[in-house]
């Protein structure tokens, strides 16, 4: 499996701990001893391990959870480094969000998370040119 089979799984594996609600899959995705940092859409930064994971906790045991789809996804690479883009599919709202990956011990572990509102989502059909970048605002 190629570094970018394994980052788009790794991917994967987050948006199906976050909308299957698993703290557990979740934490195993986390560098453990590498920075870790996390903004939540509307959250302020979060800032090391415990407290990264701590959100997590209070976001996956919420009572109204919520599935969550990537879609758009491109990693980059930027060699033991990368990144995963993406947009979230959250019900009929659509956040842009990054995902950074770093190698920790020879495995990728996630180390940052960020999402929040696009200004004007992409539309809900699939481009021929996945690559082409999104529409601009001006």
């Amino acid at each position: 499996m190629t570094d970018r089979d394994t980052l788009l799984a790794l991917n994967q594996a987050f948006y199906r701990a976050f909308s299957n609600r698993d703290v557990v899959a979740m934490a195993a995705l986390w560098a453990e001893r590498l920075p870790v940092s996390c903004m939540h859409p509307g959250w302020g930064a979060l800032v090391g391990r415990e407290a990264v994971l701590a959100s997590w906790q209070d976001v996956l045991r919420a009572p109204s959870g919520v599935i969550v789809r990537p879609r758009h996804e491109r990693v980059m690479l930027y060699g033991d480094s990368a990144l995963v883009l993406c947009e979230e599919i959250l019900g009929n709202a659509v956040l842009a969000a990054t995902n950074l990956f770093v190698r920790e011990d020879g495995a990728w572990r996630l180390t940052h998370h960020q999402s929040g509102p696009m200004a004007q989502p992409r539309a809900e059909v699939e481009r021929p040119d996945d690559d082409a970048p999104p529409p601009r605002l001006h």
